[in-house]
Order: structure tokens, then sequence, then C-alpha cells
């Protein structure tokens, strides 16, 4: 048998390569770099547990924002019956029915009237927006049975009172309601900066506001805004003032939907929600406004609900405007088809047809009132006589 080869064993380093490897040089480079990998480890669990921190403080401080917010839009006058008032609807699906008030209550009062009554048809399809007014003095019968003036259903029955009163009398259903006091309103103008507006008559009128107010193009600030809407200083008083109303609202439409980008919609709701009662959500106001933008506002529609010629009549010695309500059903008809309500815009059952707020800007006082107004649709004709006060 052959002889068995030796066993190699492991070389050993020799004393030279030992020392180098075990040098006090080597074994404090190595320490350095563990020290080093421990550091970097520990710096990028802070950044990222610092960044988590800030997410979640992020998310926490937007949903406080959102939640207050949302509180003060739904103020006081948003209650629970007034919710269960209020059909469902897509605000950037379909069209829907909005209900704007214009309040005179002022701080601390429980129970007051509605001096502005606008039914607003809005379709972000087609980015159509129909406004119809109904005069203050309107007789309706409350949903407790009594005849009454529509100003008083808000502070007889609140905000569902209304709702249902108009809901009944223009056989629609409401999906949202927005109310904005005197006051409320004059801030909300000089919250945004002022709007601009084409105003059609001179407002001279101490009883609305001290200031006079020429017509023309030109930046309202909130107290003329405010004097604007509220003068009655006309040939047929209530509806001149409401023609403006009608006139405001488009002009105040356009600038927000100017002003609402990415840039600038959180300061701008902010700071609109100490302004306005509304049902609608922060979500619903931001994807509408989106829906509506590049709207033509001077193409907005615009109505008086038709009432009886001689319409102001007195009866127990108060003072009530009569709805026709033949002419009120076909007009709606027209508003719920998207079409022209080809409504009246001063006294009596028929008036100027295709009206917009634009046209509505271009024909002042006396033009309507005298049925001399000229619309920019030149193929419809003005319908009857428009009966003076």
């Amino acid at each position: 048998m052959g002889s068995k080869k030796p066993i190699q064993q492991g070389r050993r380093p020799s004393t030279g390569a030992s020392s180098r490897i075990y040098s006090r040089e080597n074994v404090s480079r190595y320490s350095e770099r563990a020290r080093q990998r421990r550091r970097g480890r520990m710096i990028r669990r802070v950044v990222l547990c610092t960044f988590l921190g800030v997410l979640i403080a992020g998310a926490s401080a937007a949903g406080l924002w959102v939640s207050n917010i949302a509180g003060k839009l739904r103020g006081a006058s948003i209650t629970d019956n007034l919710l269960a008032t209020l059909v469902d609807s897509n605000v950037t699906r379909e069209p829907f029915y909005m209900l704007l008030l214009g309040t005179d209550g002022r701080p601390g009062e429980d129970s007051f009237r509605s001096d502005t009554i606008v039914l607003s048809r809005i379709d972000p399809k087609g980015k159509q927006v129909t406004l119809i007014s109904i005069p203050r003095d309107t007789m309706v019968t409350l949903s407790n049975g009594e005849t009454a003036k529509i100003n008083a259903a808000h502070a007889l029955g609140g905000p569902e009172e209304v709702v249902k009163t108009v809901n009944k009398l223009c056989d629609v259903e409401i999906s949202h309601y927005a109310e904005v006091s005197f006051e409320g309103m004059e801030q909300l103008v000089d919250a945004l900066g002022g709007v601009e507006c084409n105003v059609p008559d001179k407002i001279d009128d101490p009883k609305a506001g001290p200031m006079v107010i020429e017509p023309g193009v030109q930046t309202l600030d909130g107290a003329s805004a405010l004097a604007f809407c509220r003068s009655r200083a006309f040939a047929d008083g209530d509806y001149t003032r409401m023609r403006h109303q009608r006139i405001f609202i488009s002009a105040l439409a356009k600038t927000l939907l100017e002003k609402t980008d990415a840039t600038n919609i959180v300061p701008l709701v902010e700071s609109l929600s100490d302004m306005i009662d509304t049902d609608m959500s922060i979500q619903d106001i931001a994807a509408l406004a989106n829906a509506m933008r590049g709207m033509n506002t001077d193409e907005i529609w615009s109505a008086n609900i038709p009432s009886w010629a001689g319409a102001d009549t007195y009866v127990g010695g108060v003072s009530y405007v009569f709805v026709d309500e033949a002419e009120l059903a076909q007009m709606m008809e027209r508003v719920e088809a998207g079409e022209d309500p080809r409504g009246p815009q001063t006294m009596g059952s028929t008036g100027e047809s295709s009206a917009t707020t634009g046209d509505l800007s271009n024909n002042s006082a006396s033009d309507w009132s005298n049925g001399t107004a000229t619309v920019s649709n030149s193929s419809t004709e003005t319908e009857g006589e428009v009966i003076e006060e």
C-alpha cells in the first residue's frame, strides 16, 4: 500500500501579515466605518420617522381644517329638518335646483325674513344656469295651512319651510340651499376684493345706502353691492331690485369662477365660510366650480315668476303678489327642459322673452317698465304689454 500523504494544515499568516490585519490603525478604521454605518441607519430612521410624522400631522391638520370649514358652512340655518327636505343630486353630472336666499337677519336674531328669494337651476354638463326671482310679497299657503307672504316662511318655519314652499309653488325638488345675510353679503364682496358689475341704472337711494352709484361697468365694494341689490327707487320698484339682484348674482358667479384656482381655493373657501350658510360640502363646491369654469355668465337665463296683471293687490289691508299659476307651470316646464324660461322681467304675467343677465345689464329700468327693452335674441319678440305700477 502506498504511503498516505500528510494532511496539510492551513497555513498560518506570517507574523508580519498578522500584525498588519490586527494593527491598531486597521481596528480604528474598522470601528469608524461601523460607527458611520450605525449613524447613517439612525439618520435614515430619524428622517423617515420625521417624514411620516409630518404626513400624519399634515393629514390631521387638513382633516381639522376641512372639519372646521364644513362646520362654518353648515351654520345655524342648515338644520337636520332642512337636510331632510333637500333631495340628493350629483352636482357635476346632472342638472339640479338650488335655492338662494338673502335674509335681513342681524347677529343674535333667531327669526328673520328672506328679502331675496332666487330659484336657480344649474346644469354642470351644459354649463347653463337659470335664475328665477320670486317676489317677496308672493301669496303662498304654508305647510301648516296658513296664508302668508313667502318672505315670512323663513321666520315662521325656518329654511326648510321656504324650501317646501318653493318646491310646491314651482313644482320642483330643490337639492341645495345657500343663505347669506345683508352683513354677510357685504363682507363676502369685500373678501373677494370687490365684484365687477355692469350697472344699468343710477342708484341714488338713501334707503338702500348713502352712496351714489353711476351706470356702467365698475367694481362694487361690499357696501355699494348691497345698495345696488336693495334699491327699489324705480317705477317698477321691487321688480327692478330683483333684476339687479340677478345681475349681481351673475357678476358674483363670474368673480368666483375666475378666482377659484389651485393657488387660492383654500383661503377663498375659508373666508367665504364665515359669511355663507350652505348644505354643500367643500368637495361639492370645488367640483361644481371646476365643472362650471368657462361658463359665459352673461348668458344666464333670467326671469321672474309670472304674476297677474296689476299684481300688487291688497287683501285685508296687506299687499300681496298673486301668481299666475298656469303661466308659471308652462314656464317651469321650459326651465326643467333647460330652455329659455321666456318669463317676465317686470310686473304682469307676460313680458320679455329670451332675457339673459347680460340683457338685464344692457337695458335700464325704464326700458323694462315701458316695454321698450331689447334682448340679444332678436328672433324672439316681446310678448304682450308690460304693466306698470
